[in-house]
């Protein structure tokens, strides 16, 4: 007899089947990635860590045949360690990094493990407001950083949606930072990585003390592998976060990469410093913030890493940015807002009310219905809250991945704006259930995507 999970997965395939996936951190993984996530690795413990010794460099055939030294707490570890080194290296080779922690099983957990590396409960962190495109982890007081750490926001500039590097700056040179923080979960543009370097050295020279560069690209870190986004890496950044999924299209979880000395997490530290930040970051993450890692969920990170450094995922990521800057662009056509009036990536922010007067969570809604799925955002300066807020997010990676190109993104474009006129006569005549008093316009607009989806189909599926 079929357990109701079962039959609830075979829901969600058909959901995902015939419907198109806008939401910009949403992405669809291979095959390999499927089944290396769904491996027997999941039986096996394996706290602690693999040896790195004399991995950089090494070809994955010397990596897959070499027995080396481990630091585990359990034995029968030899085929999880060269998975995990083959991970490790693949990751440092995608990324030009001098090292690679794989186990964190999210990004928040990734960031959480560099704070605890480098901060002490009450330094201080500047870092992107949330309400400006930041991420929870940077500081929102629910978050249970932000009750260890003292994070002092900066913001966007409304006028361009970029960051505002002239109040970042007043800031650094006015709080006693101990880390500058890059990354957000909605922001459009390409950071200006080296005038956020410049800012550190002027605040550690005013400070008098290192000061962590970190940047969070979860977003973007397939951009950045592919070489079409800059890479916080070859800016004088000391970590850089990400998600493994997304634009990366791996499993989920979490990767923390870092320059400097690679050293045993075994071994006590002389010395708390920005040059000891791979090994720090490696005591942080086990057995700092977390136990025994996911092996599984680390062999499908392998095989994705392994997946990105081959040429065609280049061409995947310059389609993502090429369908998001179509996209955006039809959008703009059809009477879309857009924040900072369009993308330089994969991401599109869109504000509501000022393009159709509706809010963000009534259009996710109707969009929902016809098989479009997003999510409603707040923007800069939102007074919606977050259960009703002005805005909405939508990107390529999902569809991109699927096939979708330019001509696919008109059409997406028409279908977002028919809901949206729908929603607006709906809110004109105060009807707050669109879906239903529209049910047949929705219903036309539902078979429309169906059909179109008949010839993309999902990978794995």
């Amino acid at each position: 007899m079929k357990d109701l999970v079962f039959d609830l997965i075979e829901q969600e395939k058909i959901r995902q089947s015939e419907g198109l996936e806008l939401i910009p951190s949403e992405n669809y993984v291979s095959k390999a990635v499927l089944e290396a996530a769904g491996s027997i690795l999941t039986n096996k413990y394996s706290e602690g860590y693999p040896s790195f010794e004399g991995v950089p460099g090494w070809s994955e055939e010397k990596i897959a045949e070499e027995i080396l030294p481990n630091f585990r707490y359990y034995g029968g570890q030899i085929n999880v360690d060269r998975i995990e080194r083959l991970a490790i290296d693949r990751a440092c080779r995608l990324f030009k990094a001098d090292h690679a922690n794989v186990q964190p099983h999210s990004g928040a957990n990734a960031n959480e493990a560099v704070y605890f590396a480098w901060l002490n409960p009450g330094d201080k962190v500047l870092a992107m407001n949330l309400g400006h495109g930041g991420h929870l982890t940077h500081g929102s007081p629910v978050t249970r950083s932000a009750k260890i750490y003292e994070f002092i926001p900066y913001g966007t500039n409304l006028a361009t949606g970029d960051i505002d590097y002239n109040e970042m700056e007043k800031l650094a040179l006015d709080h006693d930072i101990k880390l500058l923080l890059v990354g957000y979960s909605a922001f459009m543009k390409v950071p200006d990585f080296k005038r956020v370097a410049e800012i550190r050295d002027k605040a550690e020279q005013k400070w008098g003390h290192e000061i962590l560069l970190m940047a969070d690209m979860a977003h973007v870190a397939g951009l950045i592998a592919a070489g079409i986004h800059d890479n916080p890496l070859d800016f004088g950044f000391n970590v850089m976060t990400t998600t493994t999924h997304k634009t990366l299209r791996g499993p989920r979880g979490g990767l923390i990469l870092s320059k400097g000395r690679v050293g045993s997490p075994l071994k006590k530290l002389e010395e708390k410093n920005l040059e000891n930040i791979p090994t720090m970051i490696d005591k942080a993450v086990f057995p700092g913030t977390q136990g025994g890692p996911l092996e599984h969920i680390i062999a499908a990170k392998a095989v994705a890493f392994g997946e990105a450094l081959k040429p065609e995922f280049k061409t995947y990521a310059k389609n993502i940015v090429k369908n998001a800057k179509t996209l955006a662009e039809e959008l703009k056509k059809r009477g879309f807002k857009l924040i900072g009036d369009g993308t330089e990536n994969h991401l599109i922010l869109a504000d509501m009310m000022k393009s159709f007067n509706i809010n963000g969570k009534t259009y996710e809604k109707a969009l929902d219905a016809v098989g479009l799925t997003l999510n409603a955002n707040a923007l800069p300066g939102d007074t919606g809250g977050a259960f009703k807020p002005n805005g909405v997010r939508l990107g390529t990676p999902a569809i991109t991945t699927r096939g979708l190109g330019e001509k696919e993104m008109i059409e997406i474009a028409k279908w977002m704006a028919e809901v949206a006129k729908i929603c607006q006569k709906a809110d004109e005549n105060g009807d707050e259930n669109p879906e239903k008093t529209y049910a047949e316009d929705f219903a036309s607009l539902r078979d429309e995507v169906k059909n179109l989806t008949k010839n993309f189909p999902v990978p794995g599926i």
